[in-house]
């Protein structure tokens, strides 16, 4: 044995002193070279402070292999090779920076890393990395076998040199924005076993070659947009353990049971129609089965409550009935139970009571009746939601002396009481019980729920002329206090996180509180229909974040303030009905949100793994009161003035307005010579209305206008052509209301707002005196029309506010 312990000696002794068996050099320059570029980049785009999870840290004059985020291992041949690379997480302060979206750090900063033959690379989560994939350095990495991408922002097609990788055997490339199709190349991955491509634009069919991949466990694609069915070659990969589909059509295959290890089968959010297969029993280790969101029909299967390991249950939004739901006798124990839109009839199945592990419970929009019981407030799930039933009766105090309960929707019941002062005591982060009964004053605990984020209490009797007073660390960002009966000044307590605050529809008056410019984050605003008093305050421009602003039937007075231009995200501003006088600001032509597309970005959709339903926001819609989701609040714009005694010339700065989509005027002491010729450009207007004013000089005309396509509204005018625009308007003359301008026609606003002369001739033949006179009696007929409607209008509308 001396002789082992003599080469034992022998090869330490080798290990310690050549150099050459630690990090490779070629490795070592390529990994400087992949910081130096990516500190570069970062000191090109001003983010040179950027968290570099220990990456700063890589020291030349060290050995590489004893970095952070670098895994060596020995070779055959003694020597040590770089393995592993864990550079996830490189850039968290730079996730919601302004130019984050755009990548502010270039793909072709990972090129020196293609020099490395690693095994495992990781460079997910960074956020910033943006631009499409080197393609040429992956035929190096012939023996990579994981490599995850996810949470970046790579775009382009998916480069087909990464399919051609044989040893790889786990890829994410989720939550990016990759187009194009997906390369049938991807079959050539025959060691694969997780793929992973969420959230991206991929299109077309799902290539039939995926089928290949026999050793497949986890195939996830949802949220791309893909055509196409199931297809049946997928049935081959009978290894799989997850599948999840997104964008898909057809029906459910009839033997999707064939995939008989699969514990998670999740078809959420398609178009698939048909029935719930009989195969599915076949899956007896199925965990999680999600359904929901499709064109489903039929009846749901008492034998699904049969299979044993099943978790998670989602069959909400199809139309499917669950016939004698409490007849069932599940032997599965549920942690995640939706049932919305199933037909549910009668009290709340009792068999949940012995689902002890149940944390999710969603029976919504069936036609669930009695009350809330208590043995369901003693269960301690964690989200119970219940809204658009016909539950009644009061709330148990029990329910919000639950430790786990964290969301409680229970809008659109016929809940009634007073709301229980236990409340305080819950652990809630939503709270929505709009559209119900409740009555009396907001209890006093209610500021002691510290985790509240969301709080929906619209449309009931509540009262109380003083608000509770909310702790200014505390989260509460969306707030819906509309539609009750609240009085005196306008509370302003709820801390300077807050993104929607509605309190329209209640018996504030006063004057707007100057505090409200503590709320830096505020996107939504809406007061309407109350009693606020006073001039509009120029400190509402100071509200940088405001995309809507609703001030409509108050009792606002004085002028509009030029400085509300200087909100430069707002998309909405709602100022009719009150009492406003003089010009209206030529500024008001500069609002960047109402010129510029409207950003995508919604409220809270990206917050909530359910749906949140706000009241919509009130608006003047073709002369009636319309409701504007806030779902689609970020794709309009709005400006509405009506109703108030505005005089003077309308600037022709609104012109400039060019995402308009409702324009209202009406009903002011508006006059001039004519009507702005910049008003031709508001090609995506759909609402305009200048009636009763004293406006005169010729009508500006313009080809059609694009049509609003909204499931939300009605057709909506598509001209500039209708007469009901222009009513009331004596001064008004051209093709739109019939009335003839005469030769020395009164001069027409031009871009500039200088008037120039335009003669009017009628251009279809044979016209002459006889069909003249009948034009001008007929506009004449037309405008006594309108004059009897509009004056019934304003009767009914003084009669409603007498009422008040």
């Amino acid at each position: 044995m001396a002789w082992l312990a003599s080469l034992f000696v022998a090869v330490h002794l080798h290990l310690s002193c050549n150099p050459s068996l630690g990090c490779p050099s070629q490795q070592k320059r390529a990994l400087l070279q992949f910081k130096h570029t990516l500190l570069t980049q970062l000191a090109l785009n001003d983010s040179p402070n950027a968290l570099l999870a220990g990456l700063e840290n890589w020291d030349s004059s060290l050995d590489c292999c004893e970095w952070e985020l670098v895994t060596c291992r020995s070779s055959r041949s003694l020597s040590k090779q770089v393995t592993d690379l864990n550079l996830n997480s490189l850039l968290p302060s730079l996730a919601y920076t302004s130019n984050a979206t755009l990548g502010v750090v270039s793909s072709h900063v990972l090129t020196p890393l293609f020099s490395i033959t690693s095994l495992f690379i990781d460079l997910s989560f960074n956020l910033v990395i943006g631009g499409e994939i080197p393609v040429s350095g992956f035929r190096n990495l012939t023996n990579l076998a994981h490599l995850d991408l996810k949470m970046n922002q790579f775009n382009g097609s998916i480069p087909e040199e990464m399919f051609s990788l044989r040893n790889l055997r786990y890829l994410d490339m989720s939550s990016n924005s990759f187009v194009d199709t997906l390369s049938s190349a991807v079959g050539g991955l025959r060691n694969l076993k997780f793929l992973n491509l969420d959230e991206n634009f991929l299109h077309g069919n799902i290539p039939v070659e995926i089928g290949y991949l026999a050793k497949l466990h986890t195939l996830s694609l949802r949220q791309n947009q893909f055509s196409g069915g199931i297809s049946s070659v997928l049935l081959n990969l009978i290894e799989l353990d997850v599948l999840d589909l997104r964008n898909i059509a057809g029906e459910i295959p009839p033997n999707i049971g064939n995939l008989a290890k699969l514990s998670t089968l999740a078809l959420s959010r398609n178009s698939l129609t048909g029935g719930i297969p009989g195969s599915i029993q076949m899956i007896i280790n199925l965990t999680t089965l999600e359904l929901n969101n499709n064109l489903l029909s039929g009846k749901i299967p008492a034998w699904l409550f049969d299979l044993e390991m099943l978790k998670i249950l989602n069959l909400g939004g199809n139309k499917l009935m669950l016939d004698n739901p409490a007849k069932l006798v599940p032997k599965c124990r549920l942690s995640l139970l939706v049932l919305r839109s199933c037909g549910l009839k009668g009290l709340i199945p009792r068999w949940i009571l012995n689902q002890t592990s149940l944390d999710f419970l969603d029976l919504s929009e069936n036609e669930l009746e009695g009350s809330f019981l208590l043995w369901l407030a003693e269960m301690e799930i964690g989200s119970i939601i219940l809204s658009d039933n016909k539950l009644s009766g009061s709330l148990p105090p029990r329910l919000f002396q639950s430790e786990s309960l964290s969301v409680l929707a229970l809008s659109r019941n016929n809940f009634s009481g007073e709301l229980p002062e236990t409340i305080g005591e819950s652990q809630l982060m939503i709270l929505m019980l709009s559209d119900n009964n409740f009555s009396g004053q907001l209890p006093q605990s209610l500021p002691n729920i510290y985790r509240l984020l969301l709080l929906n209490l619209s449309k009931n009797n509540l009262s109380g002329n003083k608000l509770p007073t909310f702790n200014p660390n505390f989260f509460l960002a969306f707030i819906d206090l509309s539609s009750n009966r609240f009085y005196g000044e306008i509370s302003t307590g709820f801390g300077p996180g807050v993104i929607i605050l509605s309190l329209g529809e209640n018996q504030f008056s006063g004057l707007l509180p100057e505090n409200l410019t503590n709320f830096t984050q505020l996107k939504h605003l809406d007061l309407h229909d109350n009693n606020i008093s006073g001039e509009i305050p120029s400190f509402l421009s100071s509200l940088s974040s405001l995309q809507t602003l609703s001030l409509r039937n108050n009792s606002l007075t004085g002028s509009i303030p030029s400085d509300l231009a200087n909100l430069t995200h707002l998309q909405i501003l709602d100022l009719s009905n009150n009492k406003l006088v003089g010009d209206i600001p030529s500024r008001l032509g500069d609002f960047p949100g109402m010129i510029n597309s409207p950003d995508t970005s919604t409220l809270s959709s990206a917050l909530f793994s359910f749906d949140i339903k706000f009241q919509d926001l009130i608006v003047n819609w073709k002369s009636s009161k319309q409701g504007l989701s806030k779902y689609n609040l970020d794709f309009y714009s709005l400006l509405d003035l009506s109703n108030n005694e505005l005089t003077n010339q309308i600037p022709s700065s609104l012109g400039g307005l060019e995402t308009l989509k409702l324009l209202n005027l009406s009903h002011n002491a508006l006059h001039g010579r004519g009507i702005p010729v910049t008003f031709t450009k508001l090609q995506q207007l759909t609402t305009l209305d200048l009636s009763n004013n004293k406006l005169k000089g010729r009508i500006p005309e313009r080809p059609q206008l694009n049509t609003l396509n909204d499931p939300n509204m009605s057709p909506q005018l598509n001209t500039l052509n209708d007469p009901h625009m222009y009513a009331n308007n004596s001064g008004l003359c051209g093709v739109p209301i019939r009335v003839a301008c005469p030769d020395d026609a009164l001069p027409v606003v031009n871009e500039s707002g200088e008037q120039r002369e335009k003669s009017f001739s009628w251009q279809a033949a044979g016209i002459g005196v006889p069909v003249g006179f009948i034009i001008v009696v007929s506009s004449m007929y037309i405008a006594a029309f309108f004059n009897i409607r509009t004056n019934r209008r304003s009767s009914n509308r003084a009669r409603s506010r007498s009422k008040k």
